[in-house]
């Protein structure tokens, strides 16, 4: 069966799966759960092995199709997926191309499967493609294994997990300044995290809610479920 239009859901939710490592885990089924019944699928490139292993049906597969087999292109195309081809030499990433245009499709919450690999210089642009412009205002984030990851501009932010979780806080942007969280066991009081020192790694959830909040730049939170 075709998945419905992103246009017949409500909320508007997203799965993008990536090429790169499988990294399947308690914190991707939780955001398949979360996504369910009827999410818009997009596979980026050879991220439609993710799509089929996970037993979901593409909307749509995006890239310049160099990792992609064959096979898993044609399937795409049987199951009623649009094919968006681009060329080898561009600017963006297929990931890029897939955060963009799910942006087009009206998405309000993403959750990315297969942002993590082997290679490091990926996973880091992974990572800062969180910061493009055109996700303002998006949910999203990067999902692998018992882990999930998403920026956190000026403001606050809050996390769901369960006693004993990891959560850790990794300025992005220089000087994180303001910083205060409630729920943390190792609380922050209008602090700065400033780049380089690892002050704000390995925290830990008290209970089943955290909240987090800054006056200025960029955080990089990532949460694990138990103990990392």
């Amino acid at each position: 069966m075709v998945n419905p239009p992103l246009s017949q859901q409500s909320p508007r939710k997203v799965l993008i799966f990536a090429n790169g490592e499988m990294n399947d885990g308690a914190m991707v089924r939780r955001a398949l759960a979360l996504a369910a019944p009827n999410p818009f699928v997009i596979a980026a490139d050879g991220g439609a092995r993710l799509v089929s292993y996970f037993g979901l049906t593409p909307n749509a597969i995006i890239g310049d199709m160099d990792s992609i087999t064959a096979e898993a292109l044609e399937r795409g195309q049987m199951q009623g997926a649009s094919i968006l081809r681009y060329p080898p030499a561009k600017n963006e990433t297929d990931l890029e191309l897939a955060l963009l245009y799910a942006v087009e499709q009206g998405a309000g919450w993403i959750r990315v499967i297969g942002a993590a690999g082997d290679r490091l210089d990926q996973t880091l642009s992974n990572v800062y493609l969180l910061g493009l412009p055109a996700l303002s205002g998006c949910n999203v984030r990067l999902v692998a294994g018992k882990q999930e990851a998403w920026l956190m501009m000026a403001g606050m932010t809050t996390i769901e997990g369960a006693a004993g979780d990891t959560v850790s806080l990794i300025p992005l942007s220089g000087a994180v300044q303001g910083i205060r969280t409630e729920g943390l066991h190792y609380p922050l009081k209008h602090e700065t995290l400033s780049f380089g020192p690892a002050r704000g790694v390995s925290n830990v959830l008290d209970g089943t809610h955290a909240a987090i909040y800054s006056e200025d730049g960029i955080l990089l939170i990532v949460h694990t479920i138990g103990r990392a």
